[in-house]
């Protein structure tokens, strides 16, 4: 007996020692159970968004899907048919900006996961909420000629509402290959020219406007000449159908494009 007691003082040396050790540790790094039960980046993993998600902004005005399921990162508005393909590049603190084909920023995402939507009303920027997954983006599928002429006069009658005159729209190359890529920049064409009737400027530019030509070339593209719109479609890989989308010219470039 005379050890136990030299031994149970030696215990509670011990056990001071590694408490005291053990509040040292915390001090230096705040306990965290999820670090403990599923290791140390489990609440920087829990916080990402999913690859295919749906957004609101923070006046609960502007809802939009962003689909980051692969390489070409696709956002379309609820509000509206026209599939916009970002590209993404590297920001400050680890965040991602994503821009439009005119250079145009449009979304800013930070590395845990916050959104900022970037619009005509919000040039400053607006938070936007995640609300949860979506299905992925991907455009229509024209299947028969009768489809194709269909969508062109749709366009070509939403055109002409907005410009308040005839405007044509011709495809006068289009394959079965092509088909459901001329009828969605037909159907982007028509969304361009109807906001920019929405602005006095934009009405008194589109006074030119008499036709528009959507044709096959090398590079996605708009010009206009002579009251013509040519819009320019670059046909993707045979099956690459949700590349298509980038193929073709936004309607913020097609805009461009009325404006010069």
């Amino acid at each position: 007996m005379r050890g136990v007691r030299p031994a149970i003082a030696a215990l509670a040396c011990g056990l001071a020692a590694a408490l005291a050790l053990g509040q040292a540790a915390v001090a230096a790094r705040p306990f965290n159970l999820g670090d403990a039960l599923f290791g140390p980046h489990a609440e920087q993993d829990s916080q990402k968004p999913p690859p295919i998600a749906r957004y609101v902004d923070e006046d609960g005005d502007t809802a939009f899907v962003l689909d980051r399921s692969t390489a070409v990162p696709l956002l379309r508005f609820d509000d509206s048919p026209e599939i916009w393909v970002l590209t993404p590049q590297p920001g400050p603190r680890g965040d991602v900006i994503y821009k439009n084909d005119v250079g145009e920023l449009v979304l800013r995402a930070t590395r845990l996961g916050g959104m900022t939507l970037f619009t005509g009303v919000h040039p400053g920027g607006a938070a936007a909420a995640l609300v949860g997954e979506a299905p992925p983006l991907r455009p229509n599928l024209i299947l028969t000629p009768n489809a194709l002429l269909q969508r062109l006069a749709q366009a070509s009658a939403r055109a002409s509402r907005a410009a308040q005159r005839l405007v044509v729209f011709d495809a006068p190359d289009v394959t079965p290959q092509t088909a459901s890529l001329v009828a969605d920049a037909a159907t982007v064409t028509a969304e361009a020219i109807g906001a920019m009737a929405r602005d006095p400027i934009g009405r008194r530019q589109l006074a030119r406007l008499t036709k528009v030509m959507l044709v096959p070339g090398r590079k996605a593209q708009a010009t206009l000449d002579q009251g013509v719109l040519r819009v320019v479609i670059a046909p993707p890989a045979a099956g690459a159908l949700r590349a298509s989308v980038v193929c073709r010219p936004s309607s913020r470039r097609i805009a461009v494009a009325l404006q010069h």
